[in-house]
């Protein structure tokens, strides 16, 4: 069904203005806190990479405080389980009986701190609960409510007392992103404690980030932009410098995100311009290199820049 005019308005309002509630403590980077509530909007999930102290956990804590919605932390660590994570069945001596014990995975907004910490073991552990939003334990599935939204931050692979993520879970991050370190302007607001995330108040409810994901589902995509999405997702796997392509949980992505992006920019239907913002946040990270082109020192992120040169986009509307 599409949306109105009047749900359009109340879209990009609404987003704007979690955008800047986040921005007065992650100060400078408003691209990138767009592209983290697209995530949550797209009903996806969120990795960012960069070096220690930029702000990732500063970002995430921000986004649960601006929702109202309830948070968790886990600090992944090389001795972490699984079952610190998802929860556990104890016995409990006293009723006789056995008693599930929830994880951190049972909240609205989980922050993964520093995931490729832990073992590949551990970090497997959230690949159901990312797809499915149920945890199975002992043969019982619970689900963990909505919205659930996973927030992972990592530090660079080359960094000491790392592992590198399975590429099944980073299949299952709708976007990739790195806050980087922030301008001379907003480098001294922090020095002098102008961005505060504790001051932080609620601005919106989780049901109205529930709202926003049925809104963004409403917004139209024209079928020659479908038609373009499959086309960018094909020279992928088609590049010479890469082993493995985007799949086709990366082209869903890339719709929805692209739908979310539209409706935040107060548009009611997607562009051609909307799938090139998002591409290489989307499906960078996707993207498997051959060896050799890594030894060249050839990037994902400039392989989806030369696809989007290569792939034409559309230029009219479909009849």
């Amino acid at each position: 069904m599409a949306i109105t005019q009047e749900q359009t308005t109340w879209f990009q309002t609404t987003f704007e203005r979690l955008v800047s509630h986040v921005e007065s403590v992650i100060l400078g980077k408003q691209h990138v806190i767009k592209l983290a509530f697209t995530a949550a909007v797209s009903e996806g999930h969120l990795l960012l990479e960069d070096v220690p102290g930029t702000g990732k956990t500063s970002l995430a804590r921000a986004m649960a405080q601006s929702i109202a919605g309830t948070s968790t932390r886990i600090q992944f660590t090389p001795d972490l389980l699984p079952g610190d994570v998802t929860g556990m069945t104890v016995y409990d001596q006293k009723n006789g009986e056995f008693e599930f014990h929830k994880g951190p995975v049972f909240a609205n907004i989980l922050l993964a701190d520093e995931i490729n910490r832990a073992s590949p073991k551990t970090q497997s552990a959230l690949l159901e609960v990312m797809e499915e939003r149920n945890v199975t334990i002992d043969g019982i599935t619970r689900p963990v409510g909505l919205p659930f939204l996973v927030i992972a931050t990592q530090n660079p692979v080359e960094q000491a007392g790392t592992y590198r993520l399975p590429e099944a879970q980073l299949d299952r991050f709708m976007l990739k992103s790195s806050i980087g370190y922030p301008d001379h302007a907003s480098m001294i607001e922090i020095i002098s404690g102008a961005a505060r995330s504790e001051l932080l108040e609620p601005v919106v409810t989780p049901q109205t980030l529930l709202t926003l994901s049925d809104i963004a589902r409403g917004i139209y995509i024209d079928p020659l932009v479908t038609d373009y999405i499959a086309r960018i997702i094909e020279a992928t796997r088609n590049a010479v410098q890469v082993r493995l392509g985007a799949s086709v949980r990366g082209g869903l992505a890339l719709t929805r995100s692209a739908k979310t992006w539209a409706g935040a920019h107060g548009r009611s239907y997607v562009t051609p311009d909307d799938i090139k913002a998002l591409a290489q946040p989307v499906l960078a990270h996707r993207l498997i290199l051959d060896p050799e082109a890594e030894f060249d020192g050839v990037t994902a992120e400039a392989v989806i820049s030369q696809i989007l040169l290569d792939v034409p986009p559309p230029t009219k509307h479909a009849e």
